[in-house]
């Protein structure tokens, strides 16, 4: 482009032998290049100055994960041409709401692999004497795009919006490369190569459990709220206001609430585990926010083969306490007493109060027992506090935890010979304890739940709405990310508008996002122009034979010979108007758009009006679809070959019989 201004551009030579990489940096401002780029396809070009070219559009970089011993895997870059594809138009736009967008000529897609699941998926895998990988170029691009056993696996099409479809952990005896550390990678190589906005499709499992539920209960996000990926669009009507409502609602839920359920056979299996890890925390675990979010922590911290030692020291009295410890201990063990007499039965803290005035006679020392007392362990037993829901009254009660670890060997102990309660308990036990929590209170809607009355009648309506979100998504700002660049001086921001046929007749809207371009100083608007329609033309597939016609958003009409900069300030945004020369290239299913106008009707009973990824069926009278979940249709049951909708099958009814 003869009038951009690339001098700030440096291109770095580059070793003709192929490149090691530092995996914990690579993406990084430097690592391998300075992304100065002013939009993501040349940001991306940049990056591939420091690939290994493989045959066609393929290219790869050797990245090192760590030395001892020794680990390197592969980053593929695979460049697909969209009139070459299959598939050009993308489902994962539409589903996250992006059909409107204009389909670009180019996608990218980032594969993070061991160099032995990429050889083997190409045809005729094999390694040259620099251990790089062939195989014939067409077969190998559809290959290595479809394979699933990529550790990562992100798309980017060429306007910098993107996709990340999946990312695997590795976790072997020999290697060692966690979901986390992929997602570092991934999130700084759209920082660097200045992607817009990235969405993403959770549906990820471990050992049973839904981890978007088990996350999103412990920490208020999916595990990729770590980096930032929000509320992107929810399935069967699920909204971003329906969505935080229900993290609200289930975070907050009162585990002392579930010892009012006391009898429920699987009430008190829960109360023995939740009694287990509330010894472990040394606080107290109030809502069901605090257990999850204790016991994942913890899982996080000890290892797979080994026992977690730890040790509660009960009531611990401040030094600043205007009372003896043994003072203190002996109006414990007299609240405790007054407790065990009532058997296991909930009462009122005045109750308690007045059995244990019998015996201590300063209230202001047993006024501060009964208040630090409260879901604290005392020998073998905790001792629980919770608010009465319908009275509204402080209630306590006396529970045996020495049955949440039974085997005194291995668990449970009651007092050692410093006066100390200690206890351990495996990553195994942690593990199962977790999904008995998960099964029974956040996924069980049988025997469990039909015994809950009021708050919590909540939780499997809620644990619903979480699992049906679905589509997170991260703005990276693209372009706008760095302003700071020194070249800013010279920069305009451009988008294209243009007139579309609906049917109330023609309508002008913008059509792109914003694109940067980084002018001389002398150039003119003719010269911009030019530019403009080129590098749209580069990017969008509809944009090909695009010709501007007017700049719609300046306050006063402008010759073409005019000085960009005499008119406007650097930095400034414009639209540009105009129209298609010809159609004849727009032949790849018959439209520009990622979205296909195929004119299908989708109106469910759950209110959802465009197609979100889900399972639907279409009525056969009104040819209207709907969620088959929603019509009561289970996925584990086939399609029927006859539908009706309610609509339909209620207007059948309404036919006069015949005689």
């Amino acid at each position: 482009m003869s009038n951009l201004d690339l001098s700030g551009s440096k291109k770095r030579k580059r070793n003709i032998n192929e490149r090691v990489f530092k995996f914990k940096n690579f993406g990084e401002q430097g690592f391998p290049t300075e992304f100065i780029g002013c939009n993501f396809e040349q940001n991306v070009k940049l990056l591939l100055e420091f690939a290994q070219p493989e045959n066609g559009n393929i290219w790869s970089f050797q990245l090192e994960v760590h030395r001892h011993p020794s680990m390197h895997v592969f980053l593929i870059v695979v460049e697909e041409q969209v009139e070459l594809s299959l598939n050009p138009r993308c489902k994962h736009c539409q589903y996250i709401g992006w059909g409107n967008h204009l389909m670009c000529n180019k996608k990218y897609h980032f594969l993070l692999s061991s160099k032995d699941t990429v050889a083997a998926c190409l045809e005729g895998g094999q390694k040259h004497k620099t251990d790089h990988i062939v195989g014939g170029e067409n077969r190998s691009k559809s290959n290595l795009i479809k394979i699933e056993g990529h550790m990562m696996h992100g798309v980017f099409h060429s306007n910098g919006f993107g996709h990340l479809l999946c990312v695997n952990g590795l976790e072997t005896a020999s290697s060692d490369l966690p979901g986390h550390s992929i997602m570092d990678l991934w999130d700084r190589l759209c920082f660097g190569i200045r992607a817009r906005k990235v969405s993403l499709r959770d549906i990820s499992q471990k050992k049973g459990m839904d981890l978007r539920l088990l996350n999103t209960v412990a920490y208020g996000e999916p595990w990729f709220g770590r980096w930032g990926y929000k509320f992107g669009r929810g399935s069967f009507g699920v909204t971003h206001e329906t969505y935080q409502s229900a993290i609200n609602a289930i975070q907050n839920m009162p585990l002392a609430l579930l010892a009012h359920h006391a009898g429920n056979i699987n009430i008190n299996e829960i109360l023995t585990v939740l009694s287990r890890y509330q010894m472990l925390s040394g606080h107290s675990l109030v809502t069901l926010c605090d257990a999850f979010h204790f016991m994942l922590e913890l899982k996080s911290r000890i290892p797979k083969e080994s026992n977690l030692s730890s040790c509660y020291p009960g009531l611990l009295v401040d030094t600043t306490c205007r009372w003896s410890p043994k003072r203190v201990e002996m109006t414990i063990r007299v609240v405790v007493e007054a407790l065990k007499r009532a058997e296991s039965r909930w009462v009122s803290r005045q109750e308690v109060r007045d059995a244990a005035r019998a015996y201590i006679g300063d209230t202001g020392l047993l006024d501060f027992v009964l208040k630090s007392l409260g879901n604290h362990i005392v020998g073998k037993y905790l001792v629980r506090r919770c608010l009465n829901p319908i009275t509204k009254v402080l209630e306590y009660c006396l529970e045996d935890i020495s049955k949440a670890f039974p085997n005194q060997d291995q668990g449970f102990r009651v007092n050692d010979a410093k006066g100390k309660q200690q206890y351990k308990i495996t990553w195994v036990q942690l593990m199962k304890d977790i999904y008995f929590l998960y099964k029974n209170i956040l996924k069980e809607h049988k025997g469990l739940m039909s015994n809950y009355a009021g708050v919590f009648a909540s939780i499997p309506a809620a644990s619903r709405i979480i699992l049906d979100t679905k589509y997170f998504l991260k703005d990276y700002k693209g372009a706008e990310a760095d302003s700071k660049i020194e070249a800013y001086k010279s920069r305009i921001y451009c988008a294209i508008m243009l007139a579309t046929k609906d049917g109330f007749g023609v309508e002008e809207k913008v059509m792109t996002p914003f694109e940067c371009f980084l002018l001389k100083k002398d150039v003119t608007f003719d010269e911009l122009k030019i530019e403009v329609e080129k590098a749209f033309g580069d990017i969008y597939w509809g944009l090909r034979n695009f010709a501007t016609r007017s700049i719609n958003n300046l306050m006063s009409p402008i010759v073409g010979s005019e000085l960009v900069f005499d008119v406007m300030n650097p930095g400034s945004k414009i639209v540009l108007g105009g129209v298609q020369m010809s159609n004849d290239h727009i032949n790849i299913n018959g439209g520009i758009f990622e979205s296909i106008k195929n004119n299908i009707v989708v109106d469910c009973l759950c209110g959802t009006k465009d197609e979100d990824g889900e399972r639907m069926i279409s009525c056969d009278i009104c040819e209207v679809w709907q969620h088959t979940r929603c019509v009561n249709i289970p996925n584990h049951e086939a399609i029927p070959d006859i539908f009706l909708c309610n609509k339909c099958e209620h207007d059948i009814l309404q036919f006069p019989s015949l005689p």
